[in-house]
């Protein structure tokens, strides 16, 4: 007592002591001046709609020279495909398999699993915590209802589900903001966060009361964007007052914007790529018929080339206020996705499935206290982004996570690196998406699907959904065998369009990535006795 009395604790050292008494985190030697960490994710957004990555007709200059400046993963992909598992992976750094949440599970994090995500372990550091945007992230048995996840954060300033272009409408918080559409919105609660001095009004008005920053602690901001998602583009209404970004720009490209290699618009899909009793197309969401027309498509791709250059002005913003507030050189920015999206591609529409289309995402890390300007051809996965935050702040990332931490490959370090990825889909509903299990190498892709039923037309979980969903998390270990397989060389077929499964010369690969899909669904799942770290929110009756 007399040891624990005498003992002053400052801010720096306050973790340490905490990580004595909490088994879940531990660390290393923590920076003497630890950086601000900003984590920016965006929703649906494809690898390949930004500059950096190769797209020509959208424009992305803030982001190009942040990618410029910092480490570009040329080979980054989710672990699925689906906004709510792909939200939960990013959290807790686990693979969906071992989290066991999704829109048709059932289910929510535990508030004791929460403890566990890179929020909750920065805040414990000693991290002022903010989060901004859209959550699609439920936690206890209430759910979205519950106020855990916005309770859990120092600045909370966002939505739960969907926000849609004109966040206003949908979500009172934001009703003190100046601007109407969303990425606008958004970037008056970044400034209001990073510099709440020059914007008194902003929390004089706020719906919540918001704790404002604390300049002398160390800060990680997520920024959580609902574009350029289907729900809030499809919402856009080309108001008077909108900016003229929204109005205009990229307009002149209506009629001449390149159709995505291989697309298929619906009167001339002939021949599915999928079977028909495998994917079931008449069941798609129709949100997504855009993709069944041409005309159609190009409305939908300017429409989207206009929010990503309104997130690129937003990121353009938030470096300027960095700079203007001294802050520049010590804050890390990371900018990801969620996921893909397919743009009817082979007469495909949505996502929640294995292709690159779905799974694959820009990411970029901005690091000012590093050289930068490297492109990193490493398999990199959406569960090692929760163990690189920690690791940037002084943590080593708890057992619970499943990712691995980037830096080392950063910083040139000798690191043993993952040769595989390993990716699902366990969103099988009544929307027709099938069960699959996948895994990507540095020159194939190999894809391997299971029985697929049709569900109940409902947009509730049911029980008997959520027990298809809690059996599809072993089905595949214990025994199901899959019905339908697909093998791309996508080294020199990057649109996967020619299934080599059922050639000969490529049997000995086939079933070498079959058995690593095999070892690693095991290995994503973890102890088969163990169960996920998750509520339920189906109420007895």
């Amino acid at each position: 007592m007399y040891l624990v009395k005498n003992i002053i604790v400052s801010l720096r050292l306050l973790p340490c002591l905490i990580a004595l008494f909490d088994p879940t985190i531990g660390f290393s030697k923590p920076p003497e001046n630890p950086p601000n960490i900003i984590f920016i994710l965006t929703d649906d957004q494809r690898w390949d709609s930004v500059g950096f990555m190769g797209q020509k007709n959208g424009k992305t200059p803030h982001l190009d020279q942040l990618a410029k400046e910092g480490y570009v993963f040329e080979k980054a992909f989710v672990t699925s495909a689906i906004c709510t598992p792909s939200r939960v992976s990013y959290f807790l750094g686990q693979y969906e398999r071992r989290h066991g949440v999704n829109f048709n599970s059932g289910t929510a994090i535990s508030q004791h699993a929460w403890q566990a995500a890179y929020p909750t372990l920065l805040k414990t550091a000693g991290y002022t915590t903010a989060y901004i945007g859209k959550n699609h992230v439920p936690i206890g048995a209430d759910g979205y209802h519950s106020g855990h996840f916005e309770n859990s954060f120092d600045f909370w300033y966002a939505g739960h589900k969907h926000l849609g272009f004109y966040p206003k409408k949908r979500h009172p918080i934001f009703s003190n903001a100046k601007p109407n559409t969303q990425t606008e919105i958004l970037s008056q609660g970044i400034q209001a966060f990073l510099s709440p001095t020059t914007h008194p009004n902003f929390y004089k008005s706020a719906e919540t009361f918001l704790h404002q920053r604390d300049p002398h602690k160390p800060f990680c901001l997520t920024i959580s964007l609902n574009l350029p998602h289907s729900f809030s583009v499809s919402r856009m209404k080309q108001y008077p007052t909108d900016n003229k970004l929204y109005r205009t720009t990229y307009r002149d490209q209506l009629h001449t914007l390149p159709l995505p290699p291989f697309y298929l618009p619906k009167n001339e899909c002939i021949h599915p790529k999928l079977p028909a009793d495998l994917l079931f197309q008449d069941l798609r969401q129709e949100s997504y018929d855009w993709v069944n027309t041409e005309d159609a498509l190009r409305e939908r791709l300017v429409r989207t080339m206009q929010t990503i250059t309104g997130i690129d002005q937003m990121i353009g913003t938030l470096r300027n206020t960095l700079n203007k507030h001294g802050l520049h050189e010590n804050t890390i920015l990371i900018f990801t996705s969620d996921h893909g999206l397919q743009n009817g591609e082979f007469g495909l529409g949505g996502k929640a499935l294995c292709y690159d289309t779905c799974l694959r995402v820009p990411l970029l890390i901005y690091d000012p206290r590093q050289a930068g300007g490297e492109r990193l051809p490493h398999l990199v996965q959406s569960i090692d982004i929760a163990p690189t935050l920690l690791h940037l702040a002084g943590l080593i990332p708890p057992d619970t996570m499943q990712g691995k931490s980037l830096l080392p490959l950063i910083r040139k370090q000798n690191v043993i690196w993952r040769q595989v990825a390993f990716g699902e889909n366990l969103w099988s509903t009544q929307h027709g998406n099938p069960r699959c299990e996948t895994v990507r190498t540095d020159q194939y892709r190999y894809i391997r699907y299971f029985q697929n039923d049709r569900h109940e037309k409902t947009h509730a979980t049911t029980k008997s959904l959520a027990n298809a969903y809690a059996s599809s998390l072993t089905a595949s270990i214990i025994g199901e065998l899959a019905v339908y397989e697909e093998l791309y060389h996508t080294a020199i077929d990057p649109y996967e369009s020619t299934n080599l499964i059922h050639d000969k010369n490529y049997a000995k690969i086939a079933e070498d990535l079959r058995n690593k899909c095999s070892k690693l669904v095991r290995t994503a799942k973890g102890p088969l006795h163990q169960s996920s770290p998750t509520i339920s929110l189906l109420k007895e009756k």
